[in-house]
């Protein structure tokens, strides 16, 4: 990769920010701070104000209050060419009519930088696509086309560089492939990347901290590893992931533990893994943390949530897993997914199986399901 740009990212600060549009608020007392040089994503389904977001720091809209500094200067009312700023965007909104070098030295021109087709030039270098300099966009593939558009921001060395579901328009196979190249640019270059995505895998893969964005506020911030291990919403437990959810009545507590009574099953969660400590909470866990045998375990077994007997009414085969389905009486569907080691412990419908995780992986979250006592909750 190229050496020429030299790591400038600066921190992004929201403060109080407020955005209305006619009749609904799509974001609400939004404060957020991400560092220099971090790679940060916004996440979350359509509609739960993460776009706006960049949008209000991009200068393309204006907060109905608060205010937005970058590397602690107050630009809320600078105009979009005035910041520090550059956006790339899901369609990548090239020229045709001029080739890759021309749309990437185009903004260098507008601005009257000297030497824009070398600091072009290096840019590509940058991204690896130097050799199709001369190319025009439609010559190029997807992923070429959005490499050409990051150069084209790369170039006008911003502090901080929006990305608005940039991979959104590739396969799965290249959108894989740039999500490790875009990380590793981010790394080269030191800047700040704000990343909006509604894709969970695409967050948790780049990101150094995720956001879980929903109804125009933040949910949950942290590392991806913890967001997943850890949630403390049913929102993020649905929306990272797949989660067996179970609700129930705290029974019995100790110094480091939570017991809660789901129509007769008895479960435990640790207390520094919980976010309410009495009345009806409901307690997680994923389902690759979860065994299932044929045999009850012994009553005595330390450690180990079990429920069942359920019956197996689904099996799918996803290449690294079977996903099984099981009905259990008076708790509902339970969802369990076994590596592909060449063996699973049953493989037919029908089977009738007992349920078991470590007390460890369960999690308690601060909210209860909407509408259901147990449920399993997936983003297909």
């Amino acid at each position: 990769m190229a050496t020429e740009f030299v790591a400038r990212g600066a921190d992004l600060e929201l403060v109080g920010i407020r955005k209305e549009f006619p009749g609904f608020t799509a974001i609400e007392n939004l404060d957020l701070k991400i560092p220099a040089g971090e790679f940060f994503a916004l996440l979350g389904p359509s509609g739960c104000g993460k776009t706006t977001t960049l949008r209000l720091v991009a200068g393309l809209e204006q907060p109905t209050a608060g205010r937005i500094l970058i590397g602690g200067k107050d630009v809320t009312d600078m105009k979009p060419h005035q910041r520090p700023v550059n956006t790339v965007f899901q369609s990548y909104a090239l020229f045709p009519h001029m080739n890759v070098l021309e749309n990437v030295a185009f903004g260098l021109r507008q601005r009257k930088i000297e030497e824009p087709l070398a600091k072009a030039q290096d840019a590509l270098k940058l991204v690896e696509l130097e050799h199709l300099a001369l190319r025009r966009p439609q010559q190029l593939s997807g992923g070429q086309q959005q490499r050409v558009a990051l150069a084209r921001a790369l170039v006008n060395r911003p502090s901080l560089l929006l990305l608005d579901e940039p991979l959104g328009a590739l396969d799965l196979k290249l959108r894989r492939q740039m999500q490790i190249e875009l990380k590793a640019i981010q790394m080269e270059v030191g800047l700040t990347f704000l990343h909006v995505t509604h894709d969970q895998e695409e967050a948790m893969d780049m990101a150094d901290t995720v956001a879980v964005m929903n109804k125009g506020r933040i949910e949950q911030m942290g590392a991806p590893e913890k967001l997943y291990d850890r949630p403390k919403t049913v929102f993020v437990s649905k929306f990272l992931g797949q989660s067996n959810l179970f609700v129930g009545e705290v029974t019995e507590q100790n110094a480091t533990s939570l017991s809660i009574n789901v129509s007769g099953s008895k479960l435990t969660v640790p207390k520094e893994r919980a976010e309410r400590h009495e009345g009806r909470i409901a307690l997680g866990v994923r389902p690759e943390k979860a065994n299932f045998h044929e045999d009850e375990a012994p009553a005595s077994s330390a450690g180990l949530n079990i429920i069942g007997p359920g019956e197996i009414i689904d099996i799918r085969f996803t290449g690294v897993s079977n996903q099984y389905l099981i009905d259990i009486p008076n708790l509902g569907q339970v969802t369990v997914f076994a590596q592909n080691i060449g063996k699973s412990p049953v493989t037919e419908l029908g089977a009738k199986v007992w349920v078991s995780w470590k007390v460890e992986h369960s999690f308690g979250l601060s909210d209860l399901p909407i509408d259901s006592v147990t449920e399993s909750i997936a983003v297909l």
